[in-house]
């Protein structure tokens, strides 16, 4: 196997002890400070955004701090964990999956993810339930629409499911969410726009393994990826959770064509 460059080893290596000092705080933090325990997982996906190369570029309002939004985005690549998380505090839905991988796993934990089993039906109402206390509570909650990652052009269709699974558990019929459509789109490397190969280079999809991906991005450095925050969505009394997934996808889909084109919606 080739090694890394010294470039990358050094980057890679600073991740890592970054990661062994951060751990620890964040464990803590859980146990005895709960309430802040949203402040270190900023601090480490900074980390990894740094190490790694990743700049981001922001566009649109984020959801104010402490009104509990639900954001509904596309998903791409394990890279949109650590770029969305550095910018705000707020926790993932996630595959239950997840949870047993090595390292990821854990880390993942850290950062109070949900889990939900895809296989069982009756799982959802579970997740869903702890779902609208995060909210409840003025936590942000991510969920990935797609139910699975894409080949950085092409999205996949959004699945309303747990919107109202989000909803209903919120309470009653007169209860409303808020959900912030969010759309990543990986452009290319070191400013320079790609094409379709480099967007597929930059997913991670498919059968690709973790640790050849993240070789890759170590070695290229300097990915570069949009963030666009669209308009936010009120579902509840006046719109179905079908409708919001319906205009959730829509504002995503019109943003990531924008990113890629570069051009401005007629």
């Amino acid at each position: 196997m080739k090694r890394l460059p010294p470039g990358a080893m050094f980057r890679l290596a600073a991740l890592g002890l970054g990661t062994l000092a951060l751990v620890p705080l964040q464990m803590a933090a859980l146990r005895l400070a709960p309430g802040r325990a949203g402040a270190l997982p900023i601090r480490f996906h900074r980390l990894v955004c740094r190490c790694l190369g990743v700049r981001s570029r922001v566009r649109g309002n984020p959801p104010p701090p402490g009104v509990g939004a639900l954001i509904v985005a596309n998903h791409v690549s394990w890279l949109d964990i650590s770029v969305i998380g550095a910018e705000q505090r707020l926790c993932f839905v996630a595959k239950s999956e997840v949870a047993g991988w090595p390292v990821v796993g854990f880390l993942a934990s850290l950062q109070r993810t949900l889990y939900i089993d895809r296989q069982r039906r009756s799982a959802t109402a579970g997740v869903a339930a702890t779902m609208g206390e995060r909210l409840a509570a003025g936590d942000d909650v991510v969920l990935f629409a797609e139910g699975t990652t894409g080949d950085g052009t092409r999205l996949l269709p959004f699945r309303s499911s747990l919107l109202g699974a989000a909803h209903q558990a919120m309470g009653d019929a007169t209860s409303e969410v808020t959900v912030y459509p969010l759309a990543i789109t990986y452009t290319g490397w070191q400013g320079l726009p790609g094409g379709r190969i480099e967007r597929s280079e930059l997913a991670w999809y498919g059968d690709t393994e973790l640790w050849p991906h993240l070789k890759l991005v170590l070695e290229r450095g300097g990915a570069d990826v949009e963030l666009v925050w669209g308009e936010p969505i009120v579902m509840g009394k006046t719109t179905s959770r079908k409708e919001a997934t319906r205009l959730v996808e829509s504002a995503v889909r019109q943003a990531r064509r924008e990113a890629v084109t570069g051009r401005p919606p007629e």
